[in-house]
């Protein structure tokens, strides 16, 4: 099994405000890379400063979603699926940074482990902080790699869980 946990922050609103991203690559069941980046929005507008902490200042000079993209699809090449908390609106960002800088998505799918948490242990609430603490996975919750590890660490404890079961 190889896939990529990926999360996204965003500036604003706006799903193409990718602000920071994180990203973890399991193989075998083992993270073998990290990659975690500041972004550059496409707008100064930062409305979601009181939920990352990000700000302008922090991102003006960041690279741009497409500066990154060489390095983004490097990391997801070959793997069997992206996964992201709430996937959604990772993969809504995803989509919208990659259309506003006229580059194509990639092509694996994405698996959402807000689902695979309640249907492999019965979680409830699912919030990343709720699911992580449940598991004992250590978390900075919006974070972007923190928070695409503990994404990591979920579908490789539900893995675990379901190759013993």
């Amino acid at each position: 099994m190889r896939f990529v946990a990926i999360d996204f922050e965003t500036a604003n609103t706006s799903p193409d405000s990718a602000c920071a991203v994180g990203l973890v690559r399991v193989e075998r069941g083992r993270i073998v890379r990290r990659l975690t980046t500041l972004l550059r929005p496409p707008t100064r507008e930062f409305t979601f400063t009181y939920v990352h902490g990000l700000t302008w200042s922090d991102c003006a000079g960041a690279p741009t979603f497409a500066a990154i993209w060489p390095e983004l699809t490097a990391m997801c090449a070959g793997v069997d699926f992206l996964a992201a908390h709430n996937a959604s609106f990772d993969e809504s960002v995803l989509r919208a940074c990659a259309t506003r800088a006229r580059l194509s998505m990639p092509t694996a799918r994405f698996e959402c482990t807000v689902r695979l948490a309640r249907a492999t242990w019965g979680i409830y609430p699912t919030k990343l902080p709720n699911v992580a603490a449940r598991l004992g996975i250590p978390l900075r919750h919006h974070d972007a790699a923190s928070d695409a590890e503990a994404c990591a660490r979920i579908v490789m404890a539900a893995h675990s869980e379901r190759s013993v079961a």
